[in-house]
């Protein structure tokens, strides 16, 4: 018996010895009268286990039928051996069709001897209040992970999280790099608006390892990546951060996305960026659903891009390059001819997301071909080596010696003796 049967035979023992009436024992059991003379009643028949529910070792009316168990344990070991009660249950019902709570599929593992993944004890951190609206602060960062569980490419997931809703925002790229961290962040903007501010980490992609030059510190300027320069140019606030636990939630979302996501693109068999993109549309919105919460402040923060804002021509990677005398630009190993007629040393030259090549002088658009073959420069024809005339040495001019130098008097001796 459990402690409150034993409490609840006690006082019924005190009811039948006529110590007090059965209403003053259902008043201290908390059952009504009708109850506690039922319990009398069984007692007297039964004995001290007329007290035990009737029910004490029976199956729920509840309880689903041991069929259904048995194909939900067999499915689980086929095809979910690495998923969790709770996305497998999602999953039974999903796919399968077999409606079970996550408790219940736990205990069934439990009773079956079959293991399953358990979540790890967190260290504890210092705890920082959430921003109170949509759109204040997104956190951003790459996730490097065999996604494909070696079925495709490695790839990269560039992830973002709002930090007030953690609603999750990203896409797969073949790298992390410049082009990838702006593309990803361009997209999010396509979809939600331009955010206050980006929290991430000190990627060289995300915040320049230049030294400041002469200019810079006489300037009082700090070097700024491509990104960073992007950001500004769209008035986004780029907030650095110290330590992987300090952007904490959005590594919590690849944790996440590196359990739940990874399953989801091997169920459906995903291999290739473009399938997992693809999967992402809807993925995504689905996770937000469930996942999101509710903000403090209703208010969205997000602006929205204006009609003169060309999102391309931000979200590219702009040099200066010298224009040559002959109006050609060098960059990347190729060559391109400018065919507009200007008066101008530099120009700016944009590779965007695209690829595509674009060429402008002050804001001004530049028509230009690419100079697929240089032209070869006019090679002169050897020409036979000189030789040296050593008769010359012997030329009236090398013999001549002016009167009264040495060699001179010397040579007139010298002549005098032979005649």
């Amino acid at each position: 018996m459990t402690q409150g049967e034993l409490k609840r035979l006690h006082v019924i023992h005190k009811a039948l010895d006529k110590l007090i009436t059965q209403a003053e024992a259902a008043g201290i059991i908390g059952i009504c009268l009708r109850q506690a003379q039922r319990i009398v009643k069984a007692v007297k028949a039964q004995g001290d286990k007329g007290v035990i529910h009737k029910s004490r070792g029976q199956a729920s009316n509840r309880a689903l039928p041991d069929k259904i168990k048995d194909k939900a344990l067999k499915l689980y070991q086929e095809k979910y051996h690495d998923f969790g009660p709770t996305l497998g249950a999602e999953k039974l019902l999903e796919i399968d069709k077999i409606k079970i709570n996550d408790e219940t599929l736990r205990l069934w593992l439990l009773q079956a001897g079959i293991s399953y993944k358990k979540r790890k004890a967190r260290p504890h951190r210092q705890w920082r209040e959430r921003k109170h609206s949509f759109g204040e602060m997104i956190q951003m960062d790459g996730s490097h992970h065999d996604w494909f569980e070696g079925r495709g490419p490695e790839c990269v997931l560039m992830g973002y999280i709002d930090d007030a809703t953690g609603r999750p925002f990203g896409r797969f790229y073949s790298y992390e790099g410049t082009l990838p961290a702006m593309g990803g962040l361009k997209r999010y903007i396509e979809k939600f608006g331009i955010p206050v501010s980006v929290y991430l980490d000190k990627h060289p992609t995300h915040k320049s390892t230049k030294k400041q030059d002469i200019e810079d510190e006489l300037n009082n300027l700090e070097p700024l990546s491509q990104f960073e320069r992007a950001s500004e140019e769209l008035g986004i606030r780029v907030i650095h951060a110290d330590s992987p636990q300090a952007k904490g939630r959005i590594e919590r979302l690849f944790k996440t996305f590196q359990n739940r996501l990874i399953k989801e693109m091997r169920l459906k068999g995903i291999k290739t960026i473009e399938e997992a993109n693809k999967l992402l549309m809807y993925y995504l919105p689905a996770y937000a659903k469930r996942f999101a919460v509710q903000p403090a402040n209703n208010t969205d923060l997000h602006r929205p891009v204006t009609k003169s804002v060309d999102l391309n021509a931000v979200f590219c990677v702009k040099t200066i390059r010298v224009l040559r005398n002959d109006f050609t630009v060098a960059h990347n190993s190729k060559l391109y001819q400018i065919e507009n007629n200007l008066n101008a040393k530099k120009v700016m030259v944009e590779e965007r997301a695209n690829s595509s090549i674009h060429i402008s002088y002050k804001s001004m658009d530049l028509k230009f071909k690419e100079i697929t073959t240089r032209p070869k420069k006019q090679q002169k024809e050897p020409q036979s080596p000189k030789i040296p005339d050593n008769a010359q040495r012997t030329a009236a001019w090398r013999r001549f010696r002016l009167p009264g130098s040495i060699k001179f008097e010397a040579r007139e001796e010298a002549l005098a003796g032979v005649l």
